[in-house]
């Protein structure tokens, strides 16, 4: 079995050494799209968000955008690696919310603190997105936000046909681990440390949470045929929106008088 501890510091050891360069290394993708993130913005708005958390902030990117976008919104960047919380200080990120030292796995927060929660890039870096999707829903209050990876839309066309049978197969685990020498990762120059993903791996754990559920291409990509985003697009926003009953504020008043 792969060392999940020596895998987290292989991967916050890669972001300590490129922290003053992230952003330059990192611009393109996520949260540095424009497109996809007008799409965020709109949905934000949409359902009236004041407060979001962004995990896995790293410099602080995602909480500046969104602040820029939205300057009346309450923004938190939960990151775990010290020299990256330094670098977004350092940038003046911090102007544009708060930074939290922690974990995705972990956050510190009561249920329902935030009206929504946001991650743009993180899951493909860690052992296991369920745990880490898991806290995102439960301190969320009216949506969660996915921006990641898509692996049944990255290769060839047959490629792609082969991981998603393999994964409806339940032998994708089992693949993936004999083709990485029993690691179940790689690592590469531009992105260290990172984990075959796809937002689809979340699909029934969000769609139990959420009402609603849209799908966005977030690379670009032309759709081909009708499973788009599914097997066309190497990258996909997740927008899952829960409907949270409006309170009759006449109705409260009256409460409170007769109190």
């Amino acid at each position: 079995m792969p060392d999940l501890n020596h895998a987290v510091k292989i991967q916050r050891d890669y972001y300590t050494e490129t922290a003053d360069r992230y952003e330059q290394m990192h611009e393109q993708e996520s949260s540095g799209d424009a497109l996809t993130m007008k799409f965020v913005y709109s949905m934000l708005q949409m359902i009236h968000a004041r407060s979001v958390l962004d995990v896995g902030t790293a410099t602080g990117r995602g909480m500046r955008n969104l602040r820029e976008a939205m300057p009346g919104l309450f923004v938190c960047g939960a990151e775990p690696v010290a020299a990256l919380v330094a670098r977004g200080l350092q940038l003046g990120n911090g102007a544009y919310g708060r930074f939290i030292r922690c974990a995705g796995e972990a956050l510190p927060f009561s249920d329902g603190s935030f009206d929504a929660v946001c991650e743009f890039g993180i899951l493909h870096h860690v052992p296991d997105p369920r745990t880490v999707v898991t806290e995102m829903l439960r301190v969320a209050k009216k949506a969660v936000f996915l921006c990641d990876s898509n692996r049944f839309g990255q290769g060839s066309l047959s490629a792609r046909f082969a991981k998603l049978a393999l994964y409806k197969a339940n032998l994708w685990r089992a693949y993936n681990y004999l083709r990485t020498g029993g690691r179940s990762y790689r690592i590469t120059d531009g992105d260290g440390l990172a984990y075959s993903y796809s937002v689809y791996d979340s699909f029934r754990q969000i769609a139990q949470w959420a009402d609603r559920l849209i799908l966005i291409p977030a690379d670009g990509s032309k759709a081909s045929s009708w499973l788009h985003p599914l097997l066309n697009s190497s990258g996909v926003l997740v927008c899952a929106v829960r409907e949270v009953p409006r309170v009759d504020e006449s109705q409260v008043a009256k409460l409170a008088v007769g109190r």
